[in-house]
């Protein structure tokens, strides 16, 4: 298994604030004890090219290796904050593997 970090990169269209405020104030300290590091986390955006999607709220999280952001993403402990997620905005959420 690789030991190259991964970043997990969301672009989230909120539509219920107050409910999602409940998901970031949990899973902000949940991705920190699991070795993330938010790198972006709702910053301005100056879309230039945009041919593929047109982005909303860009999160970028770093994590130390592709184990932990997994372990993260699929742990028991994120399973009802995910569902907030699901249920209070739409979602792309992806896993890139950076390189050493």
């Amino acid at each position: 298994m690789s030991s190259n970090s991964v970043y997990m990169i969301g672009d989230v269209d909120i539509h219920d604030l107050e409910e999602y405020k409940k998901y970031m104030e949990k899973v902000k300290p949940m991705i920190e004890s699991y070795g993330g590091d938010y790198l972006i986390r709702g910053g301005e955006i100056e879309a230039l090219e945009t041919k593929l999607w047109t982005p909303t709220r860009i999160v970028l999280v770093k994590f130390p290796n592709k184990k932990a952001a997994m372990d993260w993403y699929n742990s028991e402990e994120y399973k009802p904050y995910k569902k907030i997620r699901f249920n209070t905005s739409t979602s792309n959420i992806l896993m890139v593997e950076g390189i050493k």
